[in-house]
This record gives structure tokens, sequence and C-alpha cells, in this order.
């Protein structure tokens, strides 16, 4: 069959060329509309769900709404866990799924499943639109002459809707500003004075405020539609409003309090460098929406906003744009894969000697790439900086490689009169065809780990192993198609073959040294087994991580802070901590977020602080900072100063991530699974005190469960009776009377607002002024509130972790200057000295530690299957189970190059660097394949092993040598590329060089030894 595709590519050689124009071409389009995204989402299908309940304490949070919700959710198809946090006023539940599940049909099952869920009334769960990659743009909202009531409510009621409108965005998330809200302050004394009761209040403001429809009247040939309209309008409709009458004379709202224009208790601020005080819209990309095309609608709504839509003096100031790290990451690839190909055009240039022929093959590498980004296209699938990036180009132009030599050989030595030059091709063709096939298929059954993973790594690297199988497809087709076409086209004429001055040079030292070699076997394979344990020695000191992290070009900063912190405070700290940033010249701009948004997204309170720190490029750093990390060694320094304040350094997309897949607002955490709060609080104090003695481990700190202080009122049922009245009673007046309630809501066209009933603010500033508020009677009697209730200051609980069912608390931390595994495995030896858990505790670690240990050991089960399956295909070549081992004992040695590569260069082992060695299995084996085969052929002919060794030696070393240095050269670029989004292939392209360099030296030194010496009784026979 590959022999008539490639007489049918000879035969039909103009069609070929034309296809393979049209192939570029339709690539170049398909690569300009290809999806194109910095980074990979690695989270699962996630579910959030959101319940809020304004005033609730934690506890009565995940009593009557957390716990029903989990126990309505369990036992849905594909659900892997539920992880929940009470805090007061909100209910986050965070619903996780396996990842071969559909999204949208998980999200439907947990829509179905809240509707049967019995909660108290008026309480409605919502869905988050929030993803751990979905925050793609934000912005600040500026406006001359508008106070931030007035920007919020534009905000809210024009720009949320006109983003909404754009397809591919979920929602928007407004941060900042005070909400507007109509208030009506009662005064006790006046209720008291006209004799009226608080539900009296709230009853007619509801029932003044009311539309209906009569259905219709029809006079004559006409038909009126009837309307009562009674709606409140403004400020004077709700003083004006009749509460009750007396003795004749109505009692207006204005008779009873205050009336005024106000806004919702703040949960949350934002500031942005010097300004304190701003609105902040977040866009949210739906889930499976293509980013870039959504954000170039994105800034053509915000041009429009800004000049036509918005009120005068009203403005759009963009302050993150995820299109900005898009195009530097695709910039960073690009420039990557422009060097590469350079590299491995003038590798093949170098080793050739015949510019057309090199330029042949050095033409597989744009092919298969644009074949790559059709079918990217055609299947709807996205690239990535790895998928892209990680993409030897020494590996695929290897089938073309071999193709063309042998073809280029051919047509030097072996031409006579009676073949024609497509008939040479065609045996040169026929010769290494097969070879090229398993060779191909070897490096793909490489991959098979690759394909295989699952979950979060899978997540990642399956985009790459798709676009590494989909280019290797492409240089294979080019080699049995457009490579013989275009070689019939352009090795026209008188041919010489002859080495270069280089590959001469090369040629002969390498024969001397063979020769030297296979007469002391001994010493030779003494010094590679030596070379072999040196290298295994070095792997326990090589640190591990899950994955280096992908460089954005920010820091993202969170701050905990004292857990019953006032908000005021926790302003005052928040911008002291903006100021320390804008110290550095490094950093553009800061921006904090303090607290959580109205619609509960970000489910934390004052104590928590989030800082987003725009940087520079790394050319306008100052010369004394060589690492961001020392960067943040300088700010964490001065941060130091702030007193019982802990900071988490990460970067934006990063700590959406980790939150994701970790449930906890940090880095990494251990959580300490167990039933009693004050239990749970002394032992993670004992784990925290064992963690700071551990090397590298930073920003520590206990996720606290208590220390709210709470004024708990206590409702005395005896007391309740004696006087008639049921605790509910006593409950609403305390809930309308201190908080405030909202009784209807008062429209201003399109938008509508709620109207808030509460005490004026000296009748609740303090426990004494509650404990005197009145309680009525069913028989008009008043009665205060300390007289039907206890009133004591406690402390309780601040917020409560959940995971399956199970209470927690996580201690948060990071690494930094040392390896995770190596911090995290000393971490863990150290508690389990000097920590006694109570019966029924126990710790989980979570984060990237956790999910590196899956891997590694999925990696030890599937990486041994592979090997199987490559030894399978190389005896179905051979037939021979020794000479298929003995390609093997590539594989080892190809590792010691990797593994130097790794600790020479300080890189920890990764997911990244695993993919890495995989990739090595493939080319070592394939280079092995080259050399063992025509050793066996040169046998067959009758040559004894030393000559069969040595001429095949001579004429694979210019391939073998070839293939290994363009598969190192060609991701030379990656392994020393520093500009942003290289990072995460580091490790994969500096295995990759490593390890190339060795895997040649082994294949035409040690494994001749090796043949020699399993075959000696070939030479006597002989």
């Amino acid at each position: 069959m590959l022999e008539r595709l490639i007489q049918f590519s000879l035969h039909q050689r103009l069609f070929v060329c034309m296809a393979g124009l049209v192939l570029m071409c339709s690539g170049l389009y398909a690569f300009h509309i290809l999806d194109v995204v910095a980074y990979p989402d690695p989270s699962p299908p996630m579910i959030e769900v959101i319940t809020q309940y304004p005033g609730w304490s934690s506890e009565q949070i995940e009593r009557a709404i957390t716990l029903p919700i989990e126990i309505g959710l369990q036992g849905m198809p594909g659900l892997t866990d539920i992880r929940s946090l009470s805090i007061f006023g909100l209910s986050d539940i965070k619903v996780y799924f396996d990842f071969g599940t559909d999204y949208f049909r998980d999200r439907q099952e947990v829509l179905n499943r809240l509707q049967m869920i019995p909660l108290p009334q008026n309480i409605q769960p919502t869905i988050s639109p929030w993803s751990a990659i979905a925050e793609i743009y934000r912005y600040e909202l500026i406006g001359e002459k508008k106070t931030l009531t007035d920007l919020k409510t534009v905000q809210d009621w024009q720009i949320r809707r006109e983003f909404k409108r754009i397809p591919g965005i979920i929602d928007v998330s407004t941060f900042g500003g005070t909400t507007k809200e109509y208030h009506v302050e009662l005064d006790p004394g006046q209720l008291i004075s006209y004799d009226i009761t608080l539900d009296q209040v709230m009853d007619a403001l509801a029932k003044n405020n009311t539309d209906v429809g009569g259905n219709y009247l029809t006079q004559g040939g006409q038909n009126f539609n009837i309307r009562g309209m009674g709606l409140i309008k403004n400020l004077d409709d709700i003083t004006t409003a009749v509460v009750a009458e007396k003795a004749g004379t109505p009692v207006l709202v204005r008779n009873l309090g205050e009336t005024s224009m106000g806004y919702r208790v703040r949960l949350g601020k934002v500031g942005i460098d010097d300004r304190d005080d701003v609105v902040e819209g977040v866009v949210l990309l739906q889930r499976g929406a293509k980013a870039l095309p959504v954000l170039e609608q994105v800034q053509r709504k915000v041009d429009e906003l800004n000049s036509q839509k918005l009120p005068q003096g009203v403005a759009i100031k963009t302050f993150y744009d995820r299109t900005v790290l898009i195009h530097t990451t695709i910039e960073t690839v690009v420039d990557i894969l422009i060097a590469g190909i350079l590299l491995v055009s003038i590798i093949l240039y170098v080793f050739l000697g015949h510019f057309r022929t090199a330029m042949i093959v050095a033409l597989t590498v744009p092919v298969a790439l644009l074949f790559t980004f059709c079918l990217l296209v055609a299947r709807g699938d996205s690239a990535n900086l790895i998928s892209l990036g990680a993409i030897d180009f020494g590996i695929i132009v290897d089938s073309t490689l071999i193709m063309v030599e042998s073809i280029f050989s051919h047509l030097a030595h072996k031409r006579n009169p009676g073949l024609t030059v497509p008939m040479h091709i065609t045996r040169a063709a026929r010769e290494v065809g097969r070879p090229i096939f398993f060779a191909t298929a070897i490096i793909i059954v490489a991959f098979v780990p690759l394909f295989t993973m699952t979950g979060v790594p899978g997540k990642i690297f399956a985009p790459m192993s798709l676009t590494y199988g989909l280019a290797l497809t492409g240089a294979l087709l080019m080699a049995f198609t457009l490579a013989p076409a275009l070689c019939s086209f352009l090795l026209t004429g008188p041919i010489q073959e002859r080495d270069t001055k280089i590959v001469a040079v090369i040629k002969r030292r390498y024969l001397a040294v063979l020769e030297w070699a296979l007469d002391r076997p001994r010493v030779v394979i003494g010094l590679a087994i030596a070379v072999l344990v040196f290298t295994l020695g070095l792997v326990p000191l090589i640190g591990g991580e899950f994955m280096p992290a992908l460089e954005e070009g920010n820091i993202w900063v969170r701050t905990t802070m004292p857990v019953d912190i006032s908000f005021e405070e926790a302003s005052r700290l928040v911008t002291q901590v903006r100021g320390i940033f804008k110290q550095f010249p490094e950093v553009v701009s800061v921006a904090s977020q303090l607290g959580r948004p109205d619609d509960g997204t970000d489910p934390t309170s004052f104590f928590n602080a989030e800082f987003l720190v725009n940087l520079k490029n790394k050319a306008e750093w100052r010369k004394t900072l060589s690492t961001k990390r020392d960067l943040i060694d300088e700010i964490e320094r001065e941060l130091s100063a702030i007193p019982g304040v802990t900071f988490n350094f990460s970067q934006a997309i990063q700590d959406n991530v980790q939150e994701a897949m970790s449930g906890v607002k940090g880095e990494n955490a251990i959580k300490l699974f167990g039933s009693d709060l004050h239990l749970l609080e002394a032992q993670a104090a004992q784990i925290k005190q064992v963690m700071e003695q551990v090397p590298g481990v930073k920003d520590l700190g206990v996720l606290h469960l208590l220390g709210q202080p709470n004024l708990i009122i206590e409702v005395d049922r005896q007391a309740c009776a004696r006087y008639g009245l049921k605790v509910g009673d006593v409950n609403s007046v305390v809930q309308a009377a201190i908080g405030g309630q909202a009784v209807t809501q008062v429209y201003e066209g399109e938008k509508w607002f709620d109207l808030v009933v509460r005490f004026k603010q000296e009748y609740r500033r303090d426990a004494d002024a509650i404990g005197n508020i009145q309680v009525s009677t069913l028989e008009g009697a008043r009665i205060p509130l300390k007289q039907l209730a206890t009133i004591t200051e406690q402390t309780g609980a601040f917020i409560v972790y959940r995971e399956n069912n199970e209470r927690y608390i996580p201690i948060k931390f990071s690494v930094r200057g040392r390896d995770l595994e190596g911090t995290v495995t000393d971490a863990q030896q150290r508690i389990a000295a000097h920590v006694t858990l109570p019966e029924g505790y126990r710790i989980e670690w979570h984060g990237e530690f956790d999910q590196l240990q899956d891997e590694k050991r999925r990696l030890a089960v599937i990486v041994p299957v592979t090997l199987l399956l490559i030894l399978f295909l190389v005896y179905f070549v051979f037939n021979s189970i020794r000479d298929a081992l003995l390609v093997l004992i590539a594989v080892p040695f190809a590792l010691v190059g990797g593994v130097l590569a790794l600790a020479v260069t300080g890189t920890s082992f990764s997911i990244s660097a695993a993919v890495g060695f995989i990739s090595l299995f493939g080319v070592a084996v394939q280079g092995g394949l080259i050399l063992v085969s025509r050793i066996r052929d040169h046998v067959g002919e009758g040559h004894d092993v030393r000559t069969a060794i040595m001429q095949s030696a001579e004429v694979r070393m210019r391939p073998v040598l070839m293939t290994s240095l363009a598969a190192a050269i060609g991701l030379l670029p990656a392994a020393v590329a520093t500009g942003i989004g290289a990072q995460s292939q580091q490790p994969l392209a500096r295995v990759v060089v490593g390890g190339m360099l060795t895997s040649a030296v082994l294949i035409l030194v040690v494994l001749p030894i090796l043949y020699e010496l399993l075959h000696r009784n070939k030479n006597h026979e002989t």
C-alpha cells in the first residue's frame, strides 16, 4: 500500500504539489482563525451553588441552607466531591463531577435537584457563572461628578446588560461601589405614640406600592385596557404613604420616621492605585467559548459604550485584558517555532551538504504544522502554549529525512541508463518505507502515556498529545507523497553524495572511537553503567513539582487579616498595602478587592483582600532583580512590617485554577477533618507550629473557623408565653428593626431598588439600645426585648468549611526557594512525628502535591505497558526478541541526558518533564532501530559481525546523528526561552535536549558493542 501511494505521488506529482500548496494556504488561514488560549482549563466540571440570606451567621447558614443542599445533591451521576463554605449571609457549595461528564448536563441535574430541596421561606439558590479561567476582562467605571451609587447603578442596569448580549459572555460580576436603596428609618417613640407596630408599617408600605390589571372594557368600537396604577415613584410617595388612621387623621410614614435615599450594607470594596473606592466590572467567559473572538467583541463594545451609550462623563477604563497575555504567549511560541525551524534547517544543510535536499526535509515542519492547524479548526479544538510550543521539529522531520536521504543516496550512487528518476525514487522509498512507518508508529506508541492521561494532567496535555499526533501524521503523509514528488522535480541532473567537511571530520573520529570501543567492550560498558548509576543517584536530589507556573506578567496577592476585623479597619490596611506595592518601580498598577461582591461569586468577607499587581516588561526591571522571585522577596520584606496579616503570592489565572481544584483560597493546603470546631482550631495551631520550621514553606496561615464576635439574642420561650408571643414574633422584630428588611421594590423605569425598613441608628447602636426595642403583643402591649430574650456577647464560628459531608479547617501555604515535593515530604514527616490527632480526625494534602503523586503512580503503571508495546513493534520488525530487547536498552541511557539536564539547570521534575522523558522513548528506540536494522542487513548479506557493524555505523552515523541533533536543536530555543509563556514547556524541552545528546552516544557507540557481544556466535559461524 505504501509503495502504491508513492507511485501515485510520482505519477501525479504536479497534482500532489498543488495539493500541498493548497494545504499550506488553508493552514495559514486555519492558523488565523484558530482559537489560541494561554493555558487550558485544568479544572473538572464544577457547578457552584450560591445562596444568600443577609444577616444570618455562618452556623445558621450551615444548618438551614448548606446541609439541606448538600444532602439533596448527593447521588448525582458522575459526582465526585461536594465542597462548601458557610459564612455570614452566604452559603457557597461547589459540586465537582468526573472529567468525562458533560458540563451542561451536570448543570441541569443540579438545577433539577435544587427545585426539590426544602429551604426556609424566600430563599432561592442560584448557579454562579464563575469558573477557573472565566475572568477575561476587568475594568473600572469612572465618572465626573458621579457618586459611587450613580456609577454602580449604571454598571448594574446598563453596562452589565450590554456585555451579556455578546455571545460567549455568561455574566459580568460587579465589585465595589454602593447599591442604591430606599430607606425608611423609624423612630420607636413615634410608633408608641401613634400606637402602631412595626408590622403595620411594613404591611402598609407593601400595599401602597401596587399596580393591578382590570382586564379590558369595550365601548363602542374601541377596546380599553384597564390598569390600576399605584406604584411608588419617588421619596415623596413613600413619605406620604398612609400607615393607619387615628381619630379621623391619617398617620403617614413621615410621622413615624425619616425617609432617605441610601445604599445597601456594604460587603466589599475595590481600590485602584491612589483611588480608594471605585466600581469594578469583571467580564466572565462562558465555559467552552473561545476567548480571543469574544475579547475582540468586548473591546468593540467598550468603544461603543464609551463613545455613544454611556451618560455624559461616564467611561469604562480597562485595567486587565486577557488579550495581552494571549498575544504575548503567541509571540513567545512563534519566536520559538521560527528559531527551531531555522536551527533544524541549518543542521540539515550542515549534514546533507545539499541545499535542495535540506529544504525538502525542512519543508516538513511548516507542512506538518499547517496540516495540524487545519484539522484542529475542523475539529473545533483550541491550541495553547504547551500544545504548540512542545512540538519537536527534529522528531517531526525524521520520517521525511530518512526518506529523502535514501532517495538522495540512490540518485547519487545507483543510477543507470535503464532506470528513470521515478524508478530510482520508488526503489529508494521501498527500502525505507517499512522502517519509516514502524519508526513513526513507535513514536506515537511512546505517547500512549499522554493519550491516557486523566484528570488535571489530561486536561493540560490532551491538546498537546492530539497536536503531536496530528503533526506526526502530517509529516508521515508528506514523507510518502509530497517529498518523493518534490525530489522528482528538484533532484535532477548529476547528483554527487559526499560528506561535508564537518561530517567527514566527525565520521573519521567516530569510526576510530568505535573501533577502539569494540576492542575494549568491558571498559566502555562499565563506563556507561557507571554513568547510568551516577545519574540514578541524582534522581532523589531533583525536586518535584506538578507543573511550572505559566508566567502571566502579574502578581496576585491574597491577604488574610484577623477574622473579626471591621470593614473600616480592613479598608485602611488595604490602602496601606496598595501604597507599598506602588513603591516598587516594576509595578504598573495595583487593584485591590476587599470582601465580596453583592452577587456572592467570591465567597469571603472583610478579613480577605486580594490584589492584582500588573508588572512592567522584564526588560524594564532593575538590574538587581534577576527573577520574579527576587521581586516577590523584596515586596514580602516590606509587607512583613504589617502585624497580624499573612500574604499569599500567586498569579491571576493560577490563583483561580488552584482555588477551583482545592476549594481553598491558597496555593497549597492541608485539610484537617473533624467535627468539633474548637478542637480543629487547636490541632491546626499545632500543625502550623510544625510547618513554620519546614524550609521552603512560605505564606503559612490557618484559615480560622472561630473568633467572630456575636451579639446573641436568645429568646426566652417562657417569657414569650406569658405575653402570648411566639418565638417568630420576637425574631421578626430583631430582623427588621436591627438588620432591616426589604418590604417592596421601587421602580424607576426599567430599574428597581429595594425599599428597606428598620429603626434609626441610635436605637440599634449597641446592646443596651437593642434591649430597649419594643415588641408588640396581640393585646397591644409593648414589651422591651430584654424582657423577652437574653442578650449576651459571645464568640462563635466565623466560617465553616465542609467537604463530602465533613467539616475541616484549612492550613494554607506556598513553597518558594525549594521544590514542592521535597518540602511537602519533609512537612509530612515532621507532622507525623510531632502532632497526634484525636480519634476520628485526619489530614489530607490538597493542591499541586497530591496531583503530582497521583500522576506519578499512574505513570508507574502506564510507562511499562508502553515499553511492552514498543517491544512488540520492534520484535515485529526484527522477528527477534534478542534484537528487540537490544534496541530497548537505548531507553534508560536516553534518560541519562534528561536527568543530567534537569540537575544542571536546577529544574524540578514535573509533569512537563515527564512528557519530555516520554518523548525520548520513541526517538531513542527509533535511532536504535535504524542502526540495528542496517547491521542485520549486512550480516544477512554474508559479512562478519565486526565488518557489518563498521559498515553500518559509517552509513548510519549521519542519519542517527542528524535525527538526534535535530530533535535536540529543535527544542533548544524552548529550553532557554525566558519570555512570558515559556515556563511551562522549559522542563520538557530541557529533558529532550539533554536526552537526545546522550542517546546519540549510546546508539552510535554502546549499542554496536552490545550487538557484537550478543552475536559473537555468528562470527564463529562465518
